[in-house]
């Protein structure tokens, strides 16, 4: 074990890493190295397919894993990677110790991921029915075609979840065989404060929508358009006193560029979100928030009706023990809704981003995947 330096040697550590910080912080930003090939593409939309691993063995988590051959992989159906709207595909790989992507490749699958593109006030018009009904055929299409395999499996975090749910409820897909669902909020009416609120707001809002004869739906799309740093914010706000220990703790680990690295990566998945397109926002707060509809096993989706009893496959949905944001409530419901017949559903430990990507995901919810 190295020694640790000094005083005088952390201080001038410090003063170093604070300068290079400020001007030029991506240095320290470790994530979305895994090399890949874009195998289809339409508007910002892109679909990833990851290059197979060059090494026999790779470190997750402080753990050698033995990297899966050739014949493994041919034998396994392909994973396709759904990450949330709000957060960028960087979530997916992390740190190479901390990345889902080298993970699923070290275990032999043929890893595909989702990019949803950068959204900007410009695609404030993009709704569920463009996600769902637009990009999600496509989608599955590109990895079927590329992987020339007849099923694939789905790995989702959040509101990726929802949207592979949405997909299968509408469209019937038999080719997803499987679908992982973490921390994906099916009951938004259990979540918290937030979810009681809602519950509570349900049935005035519904009065008020008819007496008045008028709704969100019918507004201008602009108008909820939802900035990346608002989400950021919010983010945050959830749990404050730990924003301010981890701000405290990178200061007193100022010195040391191995923690640094970690700790800014990480914060990059929350300073760097993405912006919610008015469109979806406005679905989202009738549909999902309001009246709940998921979580009621039908909702309607553009022209079309989702009904998420058409869903058949295997189901394995996770939910942190400590998460303030999805509830354990809230996460389990996805079993009520669907007809699967091979269903599971797992409490694991972590928050929000814990029960995906923190420090004990590798030996929880991946491995159980």
């Amino acid at each position: 074990m190295s020694k640790e330096p000094g005083f005088l040697k952390k201080a001038l550590w410090s003063v170093r890493h604070g300068i290079e910080q400020t001007l030029f912080s991506d240095n320290f930003v470790i994530a979305d190295l895994s090399p890949y090939d874009v195998v289809h593409s339409d508007g910002i939309m892109s679909v990833r397919h990851y290059q197979p691993l060059d090494e026999s063995k790779i470190e997750v988590a402080g753990e050698q894993i033995d990297v899966e051959d050739d014949a493994t992989r041919a034998a396994n159906i392909p994973v396709l990677l759904v990450p949330p709207l709000a957060a960028t595909s960087l979530i997916f790989d992390l740190m190479p110790h901390r990345s889902v992507v080298r993970y699923f490749l070290a275990r032999g699958f043929d890893v595909y991921l989702v990019d949803w593109g950068d959204v900007t006030a410009d695609h404030s018009d993009l709704s569920l029915e463009s996600y769902v009904m637009g990009w999600m055929p496509q989608i599955v299409d590109s990895v079927v075609s590329h992987s020339k395999s007849n099923e694939l499996s789905i790995f989702s975090y959040c509101m990726g979840g929802l949207l592979s749910l949405m997909y299968l409820a509408t469209s019937g897909d038999d080719r997803v065989r499987n679908l992982v669902t973490v921390a994906s909020p099916v009951d938004m009416h259990q979540s918290g404060i937030t979810g009681k609120f809602l519950s509570v707001v349900y049935k005035p809002a519904q009065a008020i929508s008819s007496i008045l004869n008028v709704s969100v739906l019918d507004m201008p799309a602009k108008m909820f358009h939802v900035p990346g740093w608002v989400s950021s914010v919010t983010f945050k706000l959830t749990n404050p006193i730990g924003s301010v220990i981890n701000s405290y703790e990178k200061f007193l680990n100022l010195w040391d560029r191995e923690y640094l690295e970690e700790s800014l990566t990480m914060s990059k998945w929350f300073d760097d979100m993405v912006d919610y397109p008015g469109e979806t926002i406005k679905d989202m707060a009738v549909h999902m928030m309001i009246d709940n509809r998921i979580a009621k096993g039908e909702m309607r989706i553009g022209k079309a009706k989702a009904h998420f009893k058409k869903i058949k496959c295997s189901i394995l949905a996770f939910a942190g023990e400590s998460d303030n944001i999805v509830s354990v409530k809230a996460a389990h419901k996805i079993l009520d809704i669907v007809s699967s017949t091979d269903k599971e559903f797992c409490v694991v430990p972590g928050g929000h981003a814990g029960v995906f990507a923190g420090a004990s995901a590798p030996s929880h919810t991946w491995a159980i995947s």
